[in-house]
């Protein structure tokens, strides 16, 4: 088995985000959550996948912070997994993919999932990413800077 690399220490805002929630499983475990799944089986019948992958993927993002392990809304012993304010900060991060796999990744007619305006009923507008000043910024606006340690 290949040993994965950690990125815990890079410099790389993407590269530490990566090593918390890199892999496909732990980002169809937060889109579950945000559509409102908390407990072990919802995901797993949602995502289809072996329980052991599932039981690792969810104690990897319970110990990053990402969800919390609380008790059942219902009272039962069951218990239920919830995102952190950590965790609910992905949310930009999870509509980005889902916006960018409607433009490339579906057949113009072609039948998916859309995410909807609870308030007015229809589908949410392209994610934007602003300049301090209100404009429209794209990838070509913008550097990357690197930031000097504090002292």
């Amino acid at each position: 088995m290949v040993r994965r690399t950690s990125l815990r220490e890079a410099d790389c805002p993407v590269a530490r985000s990566l090593d918390t929630i890199g892999d496909w499983w732990s980002l169809l475990i937060i889109r579950d959550a945000f559509d409102g799944m908390r407990r072990f089986g919802e995901f797993q019948k949602s995502l289809g996948v072996a329980k052991g992958i599932l039981s690792a993927r969810l104690n990897s993002l319970v110990n990053a912070d990402v969800l919390a392990l609380v008790p059942a809304s219902n009272g039962s012993a069951y218990k239920e997994y919830v995102l952190t304010e950590k965790g609910r900060g992905l949310f930009h991060v999870i509509v980005g993919l889902r916006q960018w796999g409607e433009a490339h990744l579906f057949a113009p007619g072609e039948p998916h999932s859309e995410l909807i305006d609870i308030a007015a009923g229809q589908p949410v507008g392209p994610l934007e990413f602003h300049s301090l000043d209100g404009r429209v910024l794209g990838w070509e606006g913008t550097v990357v800077r690197k930031v000097s340690a504090k002292t």
